[in-house]
């Protein structure tokens, strides 16, 4: 079951106690599934309980318990834990795994994304974004036009003049209109750039701008190129080539991925890097909701950071022969693979198959 397909479920744990009388609310269009937080248990985690809560007139704790039994009578589910004010946590069937990897692996770069309209507040309206003739502020408006573009939301980029040329030579800023916007738009004013950024290059200056806060002032400097993993920026790209040249090693071993369970023999470090790769969707979510392309950039490094703590469990080490479990690994690094390069992408910023 995937993160997605979860959600859906939590719904219908929803409708089916309205249908019987034990709660009297209206079925929220959508129901956000995480990882557990601290104090959590389980394969995810949702607030549904302490988001129904006032309109049902009922203590969360209540609502959680109420829900309970319908999550549980869920095959794909097999436990549900009640933690904190009323949070629902769910561990799924062994199953879970596998079914992410593959949703991941079918999707490729554009997991996470909405098709269609589906994912716009208001489906089939135009989104407009303003931004003021400051470097900082169109590259964070064009990663944010990308970010709500993949949940489906229709998006009119506005300056109040002409970009400087070299900013979509060098940094691939491209807007769609100049001037006031005459339709209600969202202003797109973070703290601005206290250097050019352009001498660092398309990827690390992207980088530079969107990883910080919008609130945050920027640091221009070379650090961004800085070529170890003290560096984000470095750390999440050299994540990506370590997934590339992993499935070049396993060719040369004579074996391909194939998602299957990918724990076995490789704890602790499959278990974080399947519950970041679940988050994505939520992220990206979030990210479009508050116009915030710094939290998918934040994520990206979370993502990086598991990945390169399970990438040495993923080859056969000595003798050892290939196996089923490599092999679903193998299929877990090149799922995360597709999640770092398909967060860089609508960052603007390349992913390399070496570095």
């Amino acid at each position: 079951m995937t993160p997605v397909e979860l959600s859906r479920t939590v719904l219908r744990a929803v409708r089916r106690a309205v249908d019987e009388g034990e709660l009297r609310v209206t079925v929220p269009e959508r129901a956000v599934v995480t990882a557990p937080g601290p104090g959590g248990r389980g394969d995810y985690a949702t607030n549904i309980a302490l988001q129904l809560a006032r309109p049902a007139g009922q203590p969360p704790l209540r609502v959680a318990e109420i829900l309970r039994p319908y999550l549980i009578d869920t095959a794909a589910i097999s436990d549900v834990f009640v933690t904190g004010p009323g949070f629902l946590n769910i561990s799924l069937q062994g199953t879970a795994s596998l079914a992410l990897v593959d949703e991941i692996l079918r999707r490729g770069k554009r997991y996470g994304y909405v098709e269609g309209e589906r994912g716009a507040a208001d489906p089939g309206a135009l989104l407009h974004l303003h931004a003021p003739h400051e470097v900082r502020a169109l590259v964070v408006m064009d990663a944010t036009a990308r970010i709500l573009r993949s949940q489906g939301a229709s998006v009119r980029t506005v300056c109040e003049s002409r970009p400087d040329p070299e900013w979509a030579d060098i940094l691939g800023v491209r807007v769609e209109a100049l001037g006031i916007s005459e339709a209600p738009a969202f202003a797109v004013r973070p703290a601005p750039a206290p250097a050019n950024p352009l001498p660092l290059g398309r990827d690390a200056a992207r980088w530079a701008l969107l990883h910080p806060a919008a609130h945050d002032r920027p640091r221009i400097t070379d650090e961004h190129l800085v070529q170890r993993e003290g560096n984000p920026h470095f750390r999440v790209r050299y994540a990506y080539a370590r997934t590339r040249a992993l499935s070049r090693n396993a060719a040369d071993l004579g074996f391909i991925a194939e998602p299957g369970p990918t724990l076995d023999g490789a704890p602790p470090f499959g278990a974080p890097l399947l519950a970041a790769l679940a988050d994505h969707p939520r992220i990206l979510a979030a990210a479009a909701d508050h116009r915030a392309p710094d939290r998918l950039a934040r994520h990206l490094v979370t993502v990086a950071d598991a990945v390169l703590a399970f990438v040495p469990t993923v080859l056969p080490v000595g003798e050892e022969k290939p196996s089923a479990a490599h092999r679903a690994r193998l299929a877990l690094a090149e799922a995360a693979g597709a999640v770092l390069a398909g967060g860089l992408s609508l960052l603007g910023i390349d992913a390399p198959d070496h570095l």
